[in-house]
């Protein structure tokens, strides 16, 4: 489908710097984590899996936590018109988010530091600005859900269990997977959720129309949440495969024995 892609201008400010900083951060706190907290003997290949996960923690709760905070806690009043068109009402008649017809919620209405990051993304993408009902149903599975199970993830790899690991990290990547087909550079988790119906609708609330917008929050990011979480599911089908294959092979070796 076409994309949104009128003339907009881009202006690098302290919070476009701010934002892409405090992901590198966040990066860089998952790398220090792996090495307080894995054994030495670790491989290489689930020393990078703990940093993943660990990542994906951090951005869950920092990034996707602040966005449902400014959801249900930022608000501007306005008076209320039974005509006036509510941007943050429910498509049902009369329905108004969380019951309130003189409020709008989001970030957009905010002025401390996490609605100013949300306010910088919701350049590449209107919604985010604002309380989606649809968006909100979605980071409430990723912040209660998706990110808790990564940090227990990182747990498994710290107590070197990888059977479990292996089981964990599927259903974790299926859900990323679910989600990151082309999502946004803080919240990297509910991407086909909550773009397809803007491919299906033409993308009327993204902004393509410069680099930044497209190239590092709708494309680069997210698909970091597409081949890692990949890889991730390659890994753990062969693990599973093989430990399948060596059960078969003890228990055949049993039976022979019995015989």
């Amino acid at each position: 489908m076409a994309t949104s892609s009128s003339p907009s201008t881009l202006v690098i400010d302290q919070t476009t710097i701010f934002s892409l900083l405090l992901v590198v951060a966040l990066l860089i706190a998952a790398y220090i984590a792996s090495l307080r907290l894995l054994p030495v003997s670790t491989t290489t290949k689930l020393r990078i899996f703990f940093i993943w996960h660990f990542f994906d923690f951090l951005i869950h709760i920092v990034f996707e936590g602040s966005f449902l905070y400014n959801c249900f806690f930022t608000y501007t009043s306005i008076p209320h018109m039974t005509d006036y068109p509510h941007p943050a009402s429910l498509k049902s008649p009369g329905g108004y988010f969380l019951g309130y017809k003189d409020r709008l919620y989001g970030s957009n209405y905010g002025s401390s530091l996490s609605a100013k990051i949300w306010q910088e993304y919701a350049k590449a993408d209107k919604r985010w600005g604002e309380a989606d009902q649809m968006l909100i149903c979605m980071e409430l599975l990723t912040v209660f859900g998706a990110g808790p199970l990564a940090a227990y993830i990182c747990e498994l790899l710290r107590r070197e269990e990888t059977g479990k690991f292996c089981f964990w990290a599927t259903v974790l990547a299926t859900g990323e997977l679910y989600g990151a087909s082309f999502g946004h550079p803080v919240e990297l988790s509910s991407g086909f959720m909550t773009f397809a119906p803007e491919w299906l609708s033409g993308s009327l609330n993204l902004d393509t129309s410069n680099f930044l917008y497209l190239w590092v929050y709708l494309a680069f990011f997210n698909l970091l949440w597409v081949f890692i979480p990949l890889w991730v599911l390659v890994e753990a089908y062969n693990n599973t495969i093989l430990a399948f294959a060596r059960a078969s092979g003890a228990i055949s070796a049993e039976s022979k024995k019995k015989t």
